[in-house]
């Protein structure tokens, strides 16, 4: 694993990839593997119990994360995209922050329907968040102040002031997790009636508590949405960008973000 940030793949041409494999801690000099706590029991955690995790977990050098940070004004962020690279957030400046596994349950990770020319053209998607009933698959949460929070989100408007925007979720589940090798259902898991998909495999049990949805910030792109391919949404698990933008994406179809997502 790179220690360094720098050093950390960051390709324009299939953002947000290469995501964290593990739970890190990232600085602007040094990325430092993170060893997990013990789970927390109950069935939804509150703010000072996420703290309390989070703060708890070990890094390489044998120091806790709320030995180097003070936690006590920090919130939770989902960061599914391009906030979860090490190689962005050097470039965005970012403090020193944990990147915490989570498992994402009835929502899913998609791509947004209109383009970031900063780094290569004709440009990249990035990802935002819709509803996707049985779906479920790993992203990483951080805990930031405020004004970390709404400098990194208003990064992803780029030229575009108010593209996005960070909502809390009133639908879908956001848990804590701790297996690396859970794999999200495979394309052909899913069936499609012609109006509606089903995730036709089960759900695997959860071995984390739930975190209350009113506390995470998730960033959402509200100015077009996400793509629609004939109805149906595309997974960032399923298509990376680069396949998905030369082979599928087209401008003009896309599902309205507050048509695709209920939020508080």
């Amino acid at each position: 694993m790179a220690t360094s940030p720098r050093l950390w793949a960051n390709p324009p041409g299939n953002s947000p990839l290469p995501l964290p494999t593990e739970p890190m801690f990232f600085s602007s000099k040094e990325l430092s593997k993170m060893d997990f706590p013990k789970m927390p029991e109950g069935e939804c955690l509150g703010l000072a119990e996420i703290r309390e995790y989070i703060g708890n977990f070990t890094l390489e050098n044998g120091k806790l994360v709320k030995e180097i940070i003070d936690l006590e004004k920090r919130r939770p962020l989902l960061i599914s995209g391009e906030l979860a690279n090490p190689y962005r957030l050097c470039d965005l400046m970012a403090p020193e922050m944990p990147l915490i596994p989570v498992r994402l349950e009835g929502i899913c990770r998609t791509w947004a329907d209109n383009l970031d020319s900063r780094d290569i053209k004709p440009g990249i998607h990035h990802v935002t968040i819709v509803r996707s009933p049985g779906w479920w698959e790993r992203s990483f949460i951080t805990l930031l102040e405020l004004p970390q929070m709404k400098k990194m989100v208003s990064w992803l408007d780029g030229p575009n002031p108010n593209t996005w925007a960070p909502k809390r979720l009133a639908e879908g589940v956001i848990r804590l997790e701790n297996d690396m090798d859970l794999i999200p259902p495979e394309l052909e898991d899913i069936s499609w009636d012609g109006v509606k998909e089903k995730v036709e495999v089960e759900m695997p049990m959860a071995n984390g508590p739930s975190i209350d949805l009113s506390l995470i910030m998730v960033p959402i792109n509200t100015r077009s949405g996400c793509y629609n391919s004939r109805g149906r949404v595309i997974r960032c698990a399923h298509y990376p960008q680069t396949e998905f933008h030369e082979n599928m994406f087209r401008r003009g179809s896309s599902f309205k973000w507050d048509q695709m997502l209920t939020y508080l």
